[in-house]
């Protein structure tokens, strides 16, 4: 009786603790695991293996369909179905690999977490810093929404440059001048490019 008094007791506080997962755990959650992927000493000998652990970790938080989306902002309604799925996963494939990429070269720096607004029940942003080993800094802002309960990452600022708005121009700029089919074409091409780095 007491076992399962205790196991209740135990299920009760560990949900109600996830529950009330504020946005910055989530964000540190993930954040953590990737530091703890790029210094895995066994990781650094299978790039393969670390690539995909670091794409795994990344996609827990990342809402890809929102944010290609975000990023085709008017031309995103004019899309078909099996457009927009081609389009999300396109979008998806870009920022793993770029991401990836770049947590690669993490050298021991600090993140720092600063901040977290709450907008609304459903918006959140939580804004950190990068120490790099020579003291510099740079701001990373998440900017998060609940979806299905769980926060998920919608844009990221960086020195205050929005990642999803950064994309909106430049997909703009092709789909103006030559076309949305011309943007896959150019997403396929650069997904081929950042595979073979």
């Amino acid at each position: 009786m007491l076992k399962r008094v205790l196991l209740v007791l135990t299920a009760s506080i560990f949900m109600v603790s996830v529950a009330y997962a504020t946005p910055t755990d989530e964000v540190k959650k993930t954040v953590d695991e990737v530091v703890r992927i790029v210094a895995d000493k066994e990781m650094k000998k299978n790039d393969a293996k670390r690539r995909q652990a670091l794409k795994k970790s990344i996609s827990t938080i990342f809402d890809y369909s929102e944010m290609a989306k975000r990023s085709l902002g008017k031309h995103w309604n004019a899309r078909s179905t099996a457009e927009k799925k081609q389009f999300s996963e396109l979008f998806a494939t870009l920022l793993e690999n770029s991401y990836a990429s770049k947590i690669e070269s993490y050298n021991d720096e600090k993140i720092v977490y600063i901040k977290e607004y709450m907008d609304d029940a459903e918006h959140a942003v939580v804004k950190s810093k990068v120490v790099t080993a020579n003291r510099d800094e740079f701001t990373l802002d998440y900017h998060m929404f609940k979806n299905g309960g769980n926060w998920m990452v919608y844009d990221v600022v960086i020195e205050g440059v929005s990642l999803v708005s950064n994309y909106r121009s430049q997909f703009n700029k092709i789909i103006t001048a030559n076309g949305y089919d011309r943007l896959v074409k150019k997403l396929q091409s650069k997904n081929e490019e950042l595979k073979a780095l």
